[in-house]
């Protein structure tokens, strides 16, 4: 199994799969589907590096689901999974 640790203030994020249906109950092939701008953290970085040399700390843990704009990352694959490697400026939010 690949080992992966992001670097600065990068993070590792895993995508939440895509949903299969509307609201309104309706069966989307895979081609309709929108990639989900939501996902888990598996793993973050130290943190950015200050201009006194000091590392600003992540705002994001480990475990964290979390939103983030449509274009941010570099899409992955670890072992057969797809997987996002991310600033933590893209990162908007963190689902409570």
């Amino acid at each position: 199994m690949i080992k992966i640790r992001p670097l600065g203030d990068k993070v590792l994020v895993r995508r939440v799969e895509a949903e299969e249906k509307t609201a309104g109950g309706i069966v989307l092939p895979d081609t309709a589907k929108e990639k989900p701008k939501r996902g888990k953290i598996i793993a973050v970085g130290q943190g950015r590096l200050l201009d006194d040399g000091k590392r600003a700390k992540m705002q994001v843990k480990k475990g964290d689901e979390v939103l983030f704009s449509s274009y941010a990352g570099t899409d992955i694959t670890v072992d057969t999974k797809e997987m996002m490697i991310m600033s933590e400026d893209d990162i908007l939010a963190i689902i409570a």
